[in-house]
């Protein structure tokens, strides 16, 4: 009798580390039927509402990021790493995984380090250009690392390495089919364009105010807008939803939202970025300019150099209602955006990372 596949998967903190996580466990399901899949995420993060949401067990960590400044949560930080690193020591050994995998944040620095000093097999997950800290760490000890951008060698060992791109959710590799279904979802009028706007599951302040800024200009150019806000923000900006405005602290359906846009204004994150070349919607990123190292930037910049994308940085947004109006009202500017973002997408990402944790089980 085969023994039951066994993997453990952790990511967290943001939705960019928490989707790909969930898209890797829904392959590795369709490989291994009764396989066991344990997350590990972070106490009072995301994740631990929305892994449950999707079907899988998860276990928390007390775990967080150490603070720019000082603070209370700085000085506990030493005591919640010894707590994650020996919760994490249980849980592996109580587990017997065949596999870790980990898609970044503070947790699956933790669970994944303590795997690889263990000798179980490890895979990280690295979704940008320039890669996290705690990833750096792990890369120095995980088995493979499967990446989304050329020249990572400056960070981690060359034959660790596989480009794979960014696992995205499945749902999203034919939202064209879902156009009249998502505008019905949405209580959309047809006639018009749609305008969506992704902040990130927290939100963007910058962008936040860029689009209350614009509404007036939006009304005048005819298009209704979806205006994904983020949590931290829903409260102040709730009160301009109006018809032809939908405010959204979060939305569940991806799939449909951008079945419905006709263009998208989002951050530059790694799992956004790989999510916008597979739907192939005109883009205009606003990159965070607060990540490390500028990574945002530097996402976008791969895909505009490849005239896939228009960028706008926060220092630039003054220009931000010529560079839209004209993007709107030029059908070929669209097309072209469309066609060439659609070239860089990397579909087959999940299921080539989950190639090659399968081929660290055979061995």
């Amino acid at each position: 009798m085969n023994k039951k596949a066994k993997f453990i998967i952790s990511g967290g903190g943001t939705g960019g580390h928490i989707y790909p996580a969930l898209a890797i466990a829904n392959e590795l399901k369709n490989r291994f039927a009764d396989a066991d899949i344990l997350f590990v995420g972070a106490k009072d993060k995301m994740e631990m509402q929305k892994v449950p949401q999707a079907g899988y067990p998860i276990e928390g960590l007390w775990i967080s990021g150490i603070q720019r400044k000082l603070t209370l949560d700085n000085l506990a930080f030493p005591f919640k790493l010894l707590s994650s690193m020996w919760k994490s020591r249980k849980i592996v050994k109580q587990f017997k995984p065949d596999v870790v995998i980990g898609t970044g944040g503070f947790a699956s620095g933790a669970v994944v380090k303590v795997a690889a000093s263990m000798g179980v097999p490890t895979v990280v997950q690295e979704q940008n250009s320039y890669p996290g800290i705690t990833n750096k760490l792990l890369g120095k000890k995980a088995n493979k690392i499967c990446v989304a951008y050329d020249d990572l060698e400056r960070f981690f060992a060359a034959n660790k390495l596989v480009k794979t791109g960014n696992p995205v959710r499945q749902d999203l590799l034919d939202v064209s089919s879902k156009r009249s279904e998502a505008i019905t979802y949405f209580e959309l009028d047809e006639n018009k364009k749609t305008l969506l706007v992704l902040g990130g599951s927290l939100g963007a302040r910058r962008i936040n105010q860029l689009i209350e800024s614009q509404l007036v200009n939006f009304e005048k150019q005819g298009i209704q807008v979806i205006w994904q806000c983020g949590k931290l923000y829903y409260d102040e900006y709730k009160k301009y939803e109006k018809e032809g405005v939908q405010v959204k602290a979060f939305i569940e359906r991806m799939d449909l939202v951008y079945a419905a846009a006709d263009f998208v204004i989002s951050r530059a994150g790694a799992s956004s970025v790989s999510e916008l070349a597979i739907v192939g919607k005109p883009v205009v990123f606003i990159p965070s300019p607060n990540v490390a190292e500028d990574h945002q930037t530097k996402n976008a910049q791969s895909i505009v150099q490849q005239g896939g994308a228009i960028m706008i940085k926060e220092s630039e947004l003054n220009t931000f209602e010529n560079v839209f109006n004209n993007l709107i009202n030029s059908s070929s500017l669209q097309e072209e955006l469309s066609e060439k973002i659609k070239e860089l997408a990397l579909p087959n990402a999940t299921r080539d990372i989950v190639d090659q944790i399968v081929a660290l089980m055979k061995k």
